[in-house]
């Protein structure tokens, strides 16, 4: 356990504030402020207050994730931040931070992927990842068929949204609903005491000339709207649990759907779901049917670990210390729509020889 690299992670993709502490592949803190509640009256993330939310909770987030951990910052190894893709001024305000902290303490800095941190959380919870793995990440931002051969240096997108992401098509429903913000888990909620088969509602890119592995739900969002629309125009009640139910069937269904196809073409016995919307527990009884029918071994996390959070971002991390991939350098910036293919941003130089002064005498220890 010893040898194994300590490193800190920090998410502030969108609007949670993350800090994560890992010790190879053992989660030691996972601590998480959440500005939920502040972005709920206006139905959705506002970039602006998740950004000044992000700058009054990083300081006490990182103290107590070293707390929960039993680590000073001077036994770190190195700090992992979220270089992108999210929300710009939220990233800002993580990579600033990271960089503060890296540089006075003397450790080497890491900008990660968001999207690659996702897969790589699951090595938490179900050890280390196979390669290659499948992985189907699902978000209110992103839902992606992504194959990964190495998560520090090789992942290669299949498949992604063409409109709206399943957490994005959840959060507008229950907006129709009158169900409040964030979406996914109340329509989830709603949908256990529905029937799924109630509303045949559309399933997007299932034809057969359609892309084999792209999503789509807008479509799928406007259908219900208007479903629910002409319920009420006729003075009808509307079924809001079997209408969840149905909605929520018609977007696992898809997920799932390629998820596993995606697998057998690929030859990939493994498939690993991440992101917030994989907390859905009709997604995680679907997926766990159909991959058992197929042969293939489903790996979820557990509900905690598959939102956002610096847990996922601390373990990219001390795989890239682990593996000897190079830091970033200070000129590292947020970079808003960073491309999954690059699972870490090196920058232009490496030199972390020339720190500040103060490193020395551990002003953070």
């Amino acid at each position: 356990m010893a040898d194994e690299p300590l490193v800190l992670g920090i998410e502030t993709s969108c609007d949670e504030t993350g800090v994560g502490i890992v010790r190879g592949t053992t989660l030691l803190a996972d601590a998480v402020a959440s500005s939920v509640d502040e972005h709920a009256r206006f139905g959705g993330v506002v970039p602006e207050v998740a950004s000044r939310a992000h700058l009054e909770a990083m300081v006490p987030t990182i103290q107590r994730a070293l707390k929960d951990a039993g680590v000073a910052a001077s036994d770190l190894d190195g700090i992992a931040v979220t270089a992108g893709p999210g929300l710009a001024g939220a990233l800002l305000v993580g990579v600033s931070a990271a960089k503060a902290y890296a540089y006075a303490l003397g450790k080497p800095l890491y900008g990660v992927n968001h999207l690659a941190s996702h897969i790589c959380v699951d090595q938490l919870e179900h050890g280390p990842l196979p390669e290659p793995t499948m992985a189907l990440l699902v978000s209110g931002g992103h839902s992606s068929l992504l194959l990964s051969a190495d998560i520090t240096s090789d992942v290669r997108p299949l498949g992604a949204t063409i409109d709206d992401a399943a957490g994005e098509a959840f959060d507008k429903i229950a907006r129709v609903l009158n169900l409040g913000f964030p979406g996914g888990p109340v329509i989830d909620r709603y949908a256990k005491e529905g029937d799924p088969s109630a509303i045949a509602f559309p399933r997007g890119l299932t034809g057969p000339r359609d892309p084999a592995y792209d999503f789509s739900f807008s479509g799928l969002k406007t259908s219900v709207a208007r479903w629910i629309e002409a319920k009420r125009a006729a003075g009808e009640d509307v079924p809001v649990r079997d209408v969840s139910a149905s909605f929520q069937e018609a977007v696992v269904d898809v997920l799932t759907r390629k998820a596993v196809r995606a697998c057998k073409d690929e030859g990939v016995d493994h498939l690993m779901i991440g992101g917030g919307v994989a907390a859905n527990s009709r997604l995680r009884a679907l997926a766990q049917e159909r991959c058992e029918k197929a042969g293939i071994r489903l790996r979820v996390p557990r509900p905690k670990l598959c939102t956002d959070n610096g847990a996922m971002v601390a373990a990219l991390g001390a795989e890239m210390v682990a593996r000897n991939r190079s830091a970033s350098a200070w000129d590292l910036s947020a970079d808003s729509s960073l491309p999954v293919t690059e699972t870490h941003v090196p920058g232009l130089t490496h030199d972390h020889d020339h720190v500040h002064e103060v490193a020395k005498d551990n002003l953070y220890s």
